[in-house]
């Protein structure tokens, strides 16, 4: 049942995962050393991407830890870390532009962060009980169990699979915007752009691990019929 010749699969799948997490960290820290001449923080020039295109009543608060930036969309707060709140690096100001373009998302109605968010609930019941639901039906030989943690798990991996435009489409209107007259030059953009390329990755291995174990279920679903 653990070793079924799927398992490479999901290995393989954790290994590029970790990889991807490895050039996040390794591209922080790379770029976190280098000033961006414009010689904002990342908590100004969010505060300026925000202006720029007219969103008011969007607060931007420190929150603690590393690379733990991200947008609340209900309390409409953009939390920056700590090391990209206050310094003027170009990861931070890449980081930064990269979560105002959620909340800008959401302003626009953005068709794919509508959809993330009507997912959200029965995504996180999935990724819950998907696990434990199968495998229960899976020792007991019951298939109805095992058909309700796909299904469950599904939901989860079609959450996974909607993200990734929500998260591509963010660092793209990032880049536009550090592109139009705040990173003055071709390094500066290169480095922005390495930061948000690292950080999408990240995401891409997410959902193929996700992937990865649903048809991991299915295979052993099916061996069990």
């Amino acid at each position: 049942m653990l070793f079924d010749p799927t398992f490479i699969l999901v290995i393989i799948a954790l290994i590029l995962a970790l990889l991807a997490q490895q050039q996040v960290k390794g591209n922080y820290k790379k770029f976190s050393r280098i000033p961006a001449s414009i010689g904002l923080t990342g908590a100004e020039l969010a505060r300026k991407m925000l202006i720029d295109n007219g969103l008011d009543g969007i607060d931007i608060q420190p929150v603690k830890g590393i690379l733990t930036d991200n947008y609340h969309p209900v309390k409409k707060i953009i939390f920056l870390s700590e090391g990209v709140y206050n310094s003027i690096s170009l990861a931070a100001l890449a980081i930064a532009a990269h979560e105002t373009g959620h909340a800008l998302q959401y302003a626009a109605g953005y068709t794919p962060v509508k959809i993330r968010g009507s997912l959200l609930p029965s995504a996180s019941i999935g990724s819950t009980l998907a696990f434990p639901l199968f495998f229960i039906g899976l020792l007991l030989t019951n298939q109805v169990l095992m058909d309700i943690g796909i299904w469950f798990f599904g939901a989860a991996l079609l959450f996974q699979l909607v993200t990734l435009p929500v998260e591509f489409n963010a660092s793209a209107r990032a880049l536009q915007y550090l592109q139009n007259g705040y990173l003055r030059d071709t390094t500066e953009i290169q480095g922005a752009r390495a930061v948000l390329r690292a950080a999408a990755l990240t995401y891409v291995a997410a959902t193929l691990m996700a992937l990865v174990q649903f048809l991991r279920l299915i295979f052993l679903r099916g061996s069990r019929s």
